[in-house]
C-alpha cells in the first residue's frame, strides 16, 4: 500500500460503531495492515483535555462555543494523528469525525449548516475520508437503545427531541454522494462482514 487509508464510522450514541472498529482492525492486521483507532473529540493529549471539557455534565457551554472546542480538538487530530498515520502507510479507523459535527451542532443545535461545513474544512485542512461508513439506526431499534441510555456524560443527558433530531440528520446525512450506508439493526457478523467487503473493495483498487 503506498499510502495510508482513512475510514471514519459515523452514527448516532450506541449504534455499535466501537464494537466494529474493534472487530474491523483484527482483521485489517490479519491482512498485515498497520491499524490505527482512533476518536473524535479526541485522539492526542489536547483533543482528549477537551473532550472532557465537552463531556463533562457540569460544563456549561454554549452551542456556538462547542462547536469552536470540537474544531480545535479536530485540527489537533488531523494535524498531530491523523496525517503523519496517512504518510505513514497506516489505516486510520476514527470513531467520528466532521459528519457528527454535521450531525450534533448542526442538525442537532441548529446552528448555521454553511458555518459548520466551513469550519469543518478549515479544521480537516480538506482532508476527506476515503470511506465514511454510516450506522443508520432502525426507528424501532433507536427507540429501543435510547430506553437503555444512563446519561453519564453531557451530551447523553441531552433530551430526547435532541437525540431524535440528531439520528434524523444522520439518515439524510448517509444520502450524501461518497457515503456509504450500513444498516445498524443487524446482527454484528453481518454488519461486519458488509464493512469489509466494502474496506475490500477500497484495498484492492490501491494495489
Amino acid at each position: 500500500m503506498k499510502k495510508g487509508l482513512f475510514i471514519v464510522l459515523e452514527g448516532p450514541d450506541r449504534c455499535g460503531k466501537s464494537t466494529q472498529a474493534a472487530l474491523l482492525k483484527s482483521w485489517l492486521e490479519e491482512l498485515g495492515c498497520e491499524v490505527v483507532v482512533t476518536r473524535e473529540p479526541g485522539g492526542t493529549y489536547l483533543s482528549e483535555k477537551i473532550r472532557r471539557i465537552l463531556l463533562d455534565p457540569k460544563s456549561n457551554i454554549e452551542p456556538m462555543t462547542e462547536l469552536f472546542l470540537y474544531e480545535t480538538s479536530r485540527i489537533k487530530h488531523t494535524l498531530e494523528k491523523i496525517i503523519p498515520a496517512l504518510k505513514a502507510g497506516k489505516v486510520i479507523i476514527s470513531d467520528r469525525y466532521t459528519l457528527s459535527t454535521t450531525a450534533y451542532q448542526g442538525y442537532g443545535r441548529g446552528l448555521d449548516l454553511k458555518t459548520v461545513e466551513t469550519l469543518n474544512r478549515i479544521a480537516t485542512l480538506d482532508l476527506k475520508p476515503d470511506l465514511t461508513i454510516v450506522f443508520d439506526i432502525p426507528d424501532r431499534v433507536f427507540a429501543q437503545r435510547e430506553h437503555l441510555r444512563n446519561g453519564r456524560d453531557r451530551i447523553e443527558r441531552e433530551p430526547d427531541i435532541f437525540r431524535r433530531r440528531v439520528n434524523r440528520a444522520y439518515k439524510l446525512l448517509a444520502r450524501r454522494p461518497g457515503i456509504t450506508r450500513i444498516d445498524a439493526g443487524r446482527p454484528v457478523g453481518t454488519i461486519q462482514a458488509d464493512i469489509r467487503a466494502r474496506v475490500q473493495k477500497i484495498l484492492s483498487a490501491k494495489k
